[in-house]
């Protein structure tokens, strides 16, 4: 079975429910890892609920950007993982980072790339009074959300949206996309290398 290191920042609902579909047989896959580089936040709680190790690399706690992804490495290396998911992984990881694990980081971006990159992708397309937006899973690449595309998923701004009912689609089409993108990977059916 697949190895799958989960990085999370946050609530990690994506994060749960990679997890929840990987423990019912739906995504060939084991979560070996839960790392956040916050402490703290519900996600860590979530993956303990479900059973899965925890590891905290806090970037405040860390020198700089290197020995913080020194850390990193060495608390994802030890668990000898196929594939790092991104899960509302709120960092830039350093070209030297991407290039170390090339072609085996997957990122979630809640927007159709290459529209809307950053952190704010929904409110900038709900901003830009765009008539759609989606979600885009990819393999990561040294550039912010870009990176050879996965699966992708659109999804319409309706007439009585309000940011959060926007949100609140955008976050439950994620949901589907992501593990439907991870079964894409792991069947070989979409480039395992960049």
């Amino acid at each position: 079975m697949l190895r799958v290191v989960i990085f999370v920042s946050g609530s990690g609902t994506n994060m749960e429910n990679l997890i929840k579909k990987m423990q019912a047989g739906s995504v060939p896959a084991q979560a070996v890892l839960v790392l956040s580089d916050k402490p703290g936040v519900a996600a860590l709680e979530k993956a303990a609920r479900l059973g899965i190790k925890t590891a905290v690399v806090d970037r405040k706690q860390c020198a700089d950007k290197p020995a913080f992804e020194r850390e990193i490495m060495r608390a994802v290396d030890a668990e000898k993982p196929d594939y790092l998911l991104l899960a509302g992984f709120m960092r830039i990881l350093s070209p030297e980072f991407v290039q170390k694990y090339s072609g085996r980081i997957l990122n979630i971006h809640p927007s159709y790339l290459p529209a809307f990159p950053g952190a704010h992708a929904i409110r900038d397309a709900w901003e830009a009074k765009v008539p759609e937006t989606g979600v885009t899973v990819h393999f990561v690449a040294p550039e912010v959300d870009a990176g050879p595309v996965i699966l992708q998923r659109k999804v319409p701004v309706l007439a009585g949206d309000t940011l959060e009912t926007l949100e609140a689609r955008v976050h439950a089409l994620e949901y589907e996309v992501y593990p439907e993108a991870l079964n894409l990977v792991i069947s070989g059916k979409k480039p395992s290398s960049l």
